[in-house]
Formats: C-alpha cells, structure tokens, sequence
C-alpha cells in the first residue's frame, strides 16, 4: 500500500492527545469487528472514517428490512437483495475510505475458528477487538479467545434505549466472566424482541466503543476507561461503575485460572435464537463440509419459492423461511423453538 494522504485525517491529526503519531499508529493497526449489525455497523463506519488501516467485519447474518431502523451501513437495496452483512458493509466501507484494508468474513464465530478469526497478522503493530455481537455465549467465547492470545477487547450491548460497554486490557486485570459468570438463562431478562432498543443508543454506545478502540490503536492505551459505562437515553441518566476490582479476588476461571471453558467448547449451543426476530441459527457439526448452493438451489426449488446469490440460498416454504449459507449454517425465521428449527434444518438442509 502507498504512503496514505494524512490530509483527510487533519481534524484528528490536529487533537493533540492524538497526533500525527498517533493517526500513523492507527494507520499500522488492526481492528476485528466481531458482528456487524446495529453496534458494529456504527463501530466499523466509525473506526473505517479514522483510518485504522486493517478492518476485518465478521458477521453470520444478512441485511432485512427491520435491520434498517438502526444498522447504519446498510440501505434497502441491501434489504431487498438480502445482501450478507459483512458484504454489504465492506463494500460501503471501501467507498468511504479507499485506504485501508477491509476484510469481510461472513461466519458465526465458533470455538473452532475463533482464533482464526480474532488472530493477528504479521507486520501488525497493534490489534483490538470490538463487540458487535447479539448474544452472551458469544461474548464469553470472544472473551477467552481475547485471555488466551493476549489481545485487547471492547464490551458493548444495547438494549430498550440503555445501552454499556467496558474495555478489557491483557495488562488490567479483570474480564468478562468476572462480571458475568455464566450467561443469562433463556427467557430471564428481556430481549431485543420484547423490549426493542431504540436507534440512538445504538450510536451513543458504538461511538463509546470506537473511541476506546482508537485510543488502544493509537498507543494511548492509558486513556482508556477502567469503568463499567452505562447510559439510559430515555431517562437521560449515565453511570459508571469502577471495574478496577474485577479480578481481584483472583478466583476468576478464565483471567485468573485460565479455564477456557467456551474456547474448547464445553460451552455453547449449536443453535442459537437470534436477537430481534423470529428466527433462530442452527450450525452444523464441526468439520461439516462446504455447501454448494448452486445444487441446493435447484433441489429446494421444487419444495418452495427459493432465492439465491453468490453467498446464500434463501427457501420460503409455509411458515418459515430458511436461509442457508456456504458454510452450511442455516437461519430459520419463522420459529423461535430450537427443536423445531432443528428439525427443519434436517429436513431440507440435511444434518
């Protein structure tokens, strides 16, 4: 890559705690956006403007109609064609800023390819994880993954119009799973479906999370916030809690026993509702073999009203509809029961 123009970074450049310095930092560094619906979609836009130089987008979904509210890469011939999202942001990215590197991966983030995904590369001077993702058992892999190579990572969720995030440093001692131990039973808090989440948050929340991921990138790791940080729009009320004390006990089974439950994969379904939507994912076993959809294509035309692209098939079949991606996940709308997507799973996917 040619030297890149810092002129179109000269408001930045010109904040002194940041400096040309720094924006070079940001230009050598790495950032994994780990999901790329609301938060990440906010997050990757946000760090792609201020030029971290290698922006990996991994997310297992693609674009719909009610993702348009609050996902601010994306626009309604993205909805129509159902365009996978890391896709269809990496390609909105890359007419913002033609000078970085943006590599989109469309994948579910699995104890098997974690350390693939989050990994460095070499030549990279600096590396951080952000959280875009809709669920906890996620959060916990991700979590591990981040103990285990060393690397720092960025906590945020949004729910209703709150919205918190905490950054984890490899040098602080603290993790996620010091603060959340085990993840919520199904059922036991809200969800995005039953209490919604309001667009501003969204991006209050997301633009938390950048910051702290470019000040990681920039070197300035000691501005980053040691406080849990929570914001209420509705209410117009924030909080911070001081998570200086996470791990102090040194109990801790992952940051302090390393005991990488979810990154062996001892944890974990293999099926998953999604946040937001009728709909839950189901993953084939591991080692499942590719999926060409082409020939899926023409074995569930005869069954239902099927669409295709490079990077999904898509059946619509009673009430559900099944979309199936090339590393033979499959989202089922149309149920939220994880047997009985399963079941469909098998019968027109095939386990």
């Amino acid at each position: 890559m040619s030297e890149p123009d810092l002129s179109r970074y000269s408001r930045q450049t010109c904040f002194a705690p940041l400096g040309v310095e720094g924006q070079r930092r940001l230009l050598a560094g790495r950032a994994v956006v780990c999901g790329c619906g609301a938060l990440g979609s906010v997050a990757a836009e946000t760090l792609a403007r201020a030029g971290v130089g290698h922006l990996r987008i991994i997310d297992r979904d693609f674009v719909e109609w009610n993702n348009l509210q609050r996902q601010a890469l994306f626009d309604e011939q993205d909805a129509a064609r159902r365009t996978p999202k890391a896709i269809a942001a990496a390609e909105r990215l890359s007419r913002i800023n033609s000078q970085i590197e943006i590599e989109p991966i469309v994948a579910d983030i699995t104890p098997h390819n974690v350390h693939k995904l989050l990994g460095g590369a070499e030549g990279v001077a600096g590396q951080v994880i952000v959280d875009g993702l809709d669920n906890f058992e996620s959060r916990l892999l991700v979590n591990d993954a981040a103990l285990s190579l060393g690397l720092p990572w960025i906590y945020a969720g949004c729910l209703g119009a709150e919205g918190q995030t905490l950054t984890f440093l490899p040098a602080r001692p603290g993790c996620l799973r010091c603060l959340l131990p085990e993840p919520p039973p199904p059922g036991e808090l809200p969800s995005c479906d039953t209490a919604g989440v309001l667009g501003p948050i969204v991006n209050v929340i997301a633009s938390f999370a950048a910051a702290e991921a470019i000040k990681i990138l920039a070197g300035r790791e000691s501005a980053t916030s040691p406080w849990l940080t929570v914001i209420d729009l509705w209410t117009n009320r924030a909080r911070q809690l001081d998570a200086r004390r996470l791990g102090a006990s040194g109990d801790c089974p992952a940051c302090a026993r390393r005991d990488f439950v979810w990154l062996r994969g001892e944890r974990g379904s293999h099926a998953a509702v999604l946040c937001g939507r009728n709909a839950v994912q189901v993953s084939p076993p591991p080692g499942a073999a590719r999926i060409d959809l082409a020939a899926l294509a023409v074995r569930l035309a005869a069954l239902g009203r099927v669409e295709s692209n490079p990077h999904l098939v898509r059946l619509a079949v009673g009430e559900y509809q099944i979309t199936v991606f090339r590393d033979g996940r499959a989202i089922i709308g149309g149920t939220s029961d994880l047997s009985a997507a399963r079941s469909i799973y098998a019968r027109y996917v095939g386990m």
